[in-house]
């Protein structure tokens, strides 16, 4: 006689636990693009200062989201070990899908209520003098996240008067009366990237509108002449010289304070591939030709990065304006 051992599981005929959700869902499709070495005047040092881990935990602690984390910002360890951190409310993840961008995207959770508290605090915790705000794309909201904006500027204002505060915002699309609760709200400088030449918009920023973004930062100047406007750009992505170069004239209209230029780098190969590498040089020849446009600011080299910096360019934004006016 023979003894059959049933060595079925118990769990048989259970449902296999689902895989995690991928960060890029609707780029899983597209083929790979290998990344490319990055020439030698690309190099950071890893993280790992006792003054980042502080903010690190401060960062934690309170339930925040840094953009610093989320596109894997190459002057993260930098900025973090000088307790510089730029926070991105209403959640991780996007409701758009840009190519270039590492942001998870997807359809976004509710908004957290305690957010701008938390925010408040962590930025009162991290004695910031200047602190940039920024956040993912909320489509989904009808207001596109603005009023959560307003919120958060007015709860940092209360736990940190001193504290100066620049947004990075989205172009608030099709957000009737948006854009006109954030500047109401009073931040000292209103940020809003255009990322890339018009002819890269359908395959770069296939959500966003050029000529809207442009716009929406001349807006920000005809509701309060007196706000510091900025935007910037990504080079390396198969644009024209003189398209950067158009570019800029189209932001003077705007009458906007400040331009900000750095290389795109790939996040990952479903990413758009990065079609060059600009050098130093290049990067200085665009700093020269925007200043004579007119730019009260420019910060225009391989590592530059909206945030980057940002309360050192707020005082040069405040002495260049001094200066224009002759006082």
């Amino acid at each position: 006689m023979v003894t059959i051992i049933d060595t079925v599981s118990e769990n048989a005929g259970a449902p296999a636990p689902a895989a995690p959700r991928p960060r890029h869902p609707e780029k899983a499709h597209r083929p790979d693009n290998p990344i490319q070495r990055k020439p030698s005047w690309i190099r950071v040092k890893a993280p790992g200062s006792p003054t980042y881990k502080e903010t690190r935990a401060i960062v934690k602690e309170n339930n925040l989201v840094t953009v610093c984390e989320e596109a894997g910002c190459p002057n993260m360890g930098e900025c973090w070990s000088h307790k510089h951190a730029s926070f991105m409310i209403m959640g991780e993840i996007c409701t758009r899908a840009c190519a270039f961008c590492n942001v998870s995207t997807g359809m976004p959770g509710a908004l957290d209520p305690k957010e701008p508290e938390n925010t408040g605090r962590a930025v009162a915790q991290m004695a910031l003098k200047h602190v940039v705000i920024t956040s993912v794309d909320r489509d989904d909201l009808d207001d596109g996240g603005a009023q959560h904006f307003a919120d958060v500027i007015h709860a940092i204002r209360e736990a940190s008067p001193e504290t100066t505060i620049e947004v990075l915002t989205p172009d608030f699309l099709r957000k009737e009366g948006a854009l006109e609760t954030v500047v109401a709200a009073k931040p000292d400088v209103f940020n809003h990237n255009l990322e890339t030449v018009p002819s890269n918009y359908l395959k770069v920023r296939p959500g966003a509108r050029y000529f809207h973004s442009i716009r929406l930062l001349q807006q920000v100047k005809e509701i309060d002449p007196t706000m510091f406007t900025k935007s910037g750009i990504m080079v390396g992505l198969g644009e024209e010289r003189n398209e950067v170069l158009q570019l800029m004239d189209d932001l003077r209209v705007a009458d906007v304070d400040f331009l900000t230029i750095g290389q795109y780098l790939q996040p990952t190969k479903k990413h758009h591939p990065v079609m060059s590498f600009v050098t130093p040089e290049e990067f200085k020849g665009y700093e020269t030709i925007a200043y004579t446009k007119g730019f009260m600011l420019v910060s225009a080299n391989p590592l530059t990065r909206s945030s980057h910096h940002a309360g050192e360019d707020f005082a040069k934004l405040k002495a260049a304006r001094l200066a224009k006016l002759g006082r």
